[in-house]
């Protein structure tokens, strides 16, 4: 029981990585839609990083954190595709000035976050990892990812109030 369908995916089991790859596609196209914002662009990513997984799944080292692997390499994806659309600058004026935040623009602020930042964000509070969990991935102590969640989540306040003015 457990973790059968991810050690065959990573055994390079193509259908376990397939049916793996489905299992996790709702949250993987919810991360790619709000960083940029259309289907056309997060179906794009989607299909980069099931082109990458396919490829690369043999490297995760450990099985319980395949999700996570993969909501890296979407993040990364949306990252650098929206470097190549360096032309879109964000202008968060234009935007519907809203009090109660919707889901994408809640991740236009988190995407404004360093890397780093993002990533806790994502892993604790959409991925729902525990702090243990996130520091056995990063490889940094427990407390390292509390003081650094601390630090992100003040940083964030800072910006939805910014973002209320």
């Amino acid at each position: 029981m457990g973790m059968e369908l991810e050690k065959r995916a990573i055994a390079g089991d193509e259908r376990a990585m397939v049916e793996l790859l489905t299992r996790h596609e709702d949250t993987l196209y919810r991360t790619a839609y709000a960083y940029l914002k259309n289907e056309h662009d997060a179906v794009e990513a989607i299909q980069e990083l099931t082109y990458r997984a396919l490829k690369k799944m043999h490297t995760v080292k450990e099985p319980t954190y395949i999700a996570t692997w993969l909501v890296r390499i979407i993040i990364n994806i949306c990252l650098d595709m929206k470097k190549k659309q360096a032309k879109f600058v964000y202008n968060h004026n234009v935007e519907i000035a809203s009090t109660d935040y919707q889901p994408f623009e809640m991740a236009d602020i988190i995407a404004s976050l360093p890397i780093e930042q993002q990533e806790l964000v994502y892993l604790k509070y959409f991925q729902d990892m525990k702090n243990g969990d996130i520091a056995q991935l990063k490889q940094i102590p427990e407390g390292t990812v509390k003081s650094r969640l601390h630090t992100t989540l003040k940083r964030l306040r800072v910006l939805i109030q910014k973002e209320d003015l």
